[in-house]
């Protein structure tokens, strides 16, 4: 295969990545009609994930001649930066959405590489230049400029509360992110992420069961359908997509390629949930995604 035709395969990996995590809110905002609440959604989405991932650590395991031996401190730092990474930072993620429109969510969530800058150069005295605190100034704009329509509107019942709650999803998501850096390295992609998110599925069903006593299976059919749509679509397949695009365009490339994400969801959230969409929304969205892109750009040279 010529370095072309794998880097084009790359990207329309990272490319199909971005339009399943896109779908996520929009899953999430359609189950919320039937009346259900944030953790019994999100303990479905996990419950009917996990065997997925199951399914994906036996084939490697079965697939390799010799099988790496870690530390137990090890696995238990990665089932901490699970914990961290997808059980608090989704369930913050879906009680946000309870309160604000999926394409604001998006939005908001994607400045997730802002905050993995600052925490490296406050945690990790990584020096940030001049451009990359240009592009912190040009993405926060953004969000403001975007949210404050959304505000005037009153679209969005709490939708202030909403937003604090997405944006405290991606700061710990990023705290996962810098968590897991030199894990990857150790693990492997596929086998860290498929630990990290069946990790995630324990405190999920543990905060279910004190909430409603795992009562998760009384809803109408329509949501058992979304969520598996969403564990398949929104999960399992983009996960994985997207590692596979990393390896054959770089994670900078990926970064990049995967921009188009927010306005996916800006589209989908217009045709299926008519969401308006309003020029000052637009706007935001310009901003906050050429903000990120000089973040990523400049943050893999």
């Amino acid at each position: 295969m010529t370095d072309r035709a794998k880097y084009l395969i790359g990207a329309f990996l990272v490319f199909g990545a971005a339009f399943g995590f896109a779908l996520k809110g929009i899953f999430i905002k359609s189950a919320y009609r039937y009346d259900i609440d944030s953790i019994s959604l999100l303990s479905l989405r996990f419950l009917f994930s996990a065997p997925f991932f199951l399914f994906i650590i036996l084939r490697k395991r079965y697939k390799e001649e010799s099988h790496p031996i870690f530390a137990k401190r090890r696995w238990l730092y990665v089932a901490l930066i699970g914990f961290i990474g997808y059980y608090i930072s989704a369930y913050v993620n879906f009680l946000g959405l309870e309160y604000i429109s999926a394409s604001l969510e998006r939005i908001l969530l994607f400045i997730y590489p802002t905050f993995v800058l600052l925490i490296n150069a406050f945690l990790v005295k990584r020096k940030v230049t001049r451009l990359q605190w240009l592009a912190l100034l040009i993405t926060y704009a953004g969000i403001a400029i975007a949210f404050i329509k959304h505000f005037e509107a009153h679209q969005q019942k709490n939708i202030a509360l909403g937003a604090f709650l997405v944006i405290l999803s991606g700061l710990t998501y990023s705290f996962y992110l810098v968590g897991s850096d030199k894990l990857i390295g150790k693990l492997g992609t596929t086998r860290f992420t498929s630990w990290a998110m069946l990790s995630a599925l324990v405190p999920t069903l543990i905060h279910s069961f004190f909430y409603n006593r795992l009562n998760i299976f009384q809803f109408p059919a329509e949501v058992y359908v979304i969520a598996l749509s969403m564990a398949i679509f929104s999960t399992v397949l983009p996960t994985y997509m997207f590692s596979a695009g990393i390896k054959r365009v770089g994670s900078g490339n990926a970064s990049i390629i995967a921009s188009i994400g927010p306005i996916f969801t800006i589209i989908l959230a217009t045709l299926f949930l008519h969401e308006p969409i309003w020029i000052e929304q637009i706007i935001g969205t310009i901003l906050v995604l050429t903000g990120v892109f000089l973040v990523s750009w400049k943050g893999k040279k």
